[in-house]
């Protein structure tokens, strides 16, 4: 689907006119923001006991399994990048590099996400990282809106579930470690 919805063709479109050392910083912004929000969790989880950092660690799990899916969806599904179709701020990724779901979208939500399950009260800070992360990716062209939700909605789903199953089993190991031999 090559930006099917006018609101993501018009946010692409208009992003393409920003002087360039702002346009360079408007396509950092979504990989700045992923390194931020690995960052937050970090903090977020450190030194709150071995709950805590039970359920940042299985959160975790859920990130890398939520990222493992969007692959595997964007291998299924075989959806065009927009990049293709119109003049757009960001360097289009290569052929065979799909658009649904976006990537960054689901890594921005499954880390805020994370944080959230660790440290509630933090929801300020993760949450607007992860929005920036994905209009981000509309901005510069390479995902439409469809695309940034879908891995959103992706991100939020597979790191509450692994978190929920793998939280208790890991707060055990962290209490008390397997004996060896």
């Amino acid at each position: 689907m090559l930006i099917s919805d006018p609101l993501s063709r018009l946010i692409a479109e208009a992003a393409t006119g920003l002087p360039s050392p702002l346009a360079t910083a408007v396509e950092l912004l979504p990989d700045i923001g992923l390194v931020v929000l690995a960052l937050v969790l970090v903090a977020a989880s450190y030194g709150r006991g071995p709950r805590t950092l039970a359920i940042g660690l299985a959160a975790g799990a859920g990130v890398v399994l939520a990222y493992g899916a969007s692959e595997v969806l964007k291998v299924l599904v075989r959806d065009e990048r927009p990049c293709r179709a119109v003049d757009v701020l960001a360097t289009c990724p290569a052929e065979g590099d799909w658009a649904w779901p976006s990537n960054h979208a689901t890594i921005a939500a499954a880390l805020a996400t994370a944080v959230v399950l660790v440290a509630p009260q933090w929801w300020r800070y993760a949450v607007p990282v992860a929005v920036v992360v994905a209009v981000g990716r509309v901005v510069v062209g390479v995902h439409d809106i469809a695309d940034v939700a879908a891995g959103t909605a992706l991100g939020i789903a597979v790191t509450v579930v692994v978190a929920r199953l793998l939280a208790a089993r890991v707060a055990a190991l962290l209490v008390q470690p397997p004996r060896v031999g």
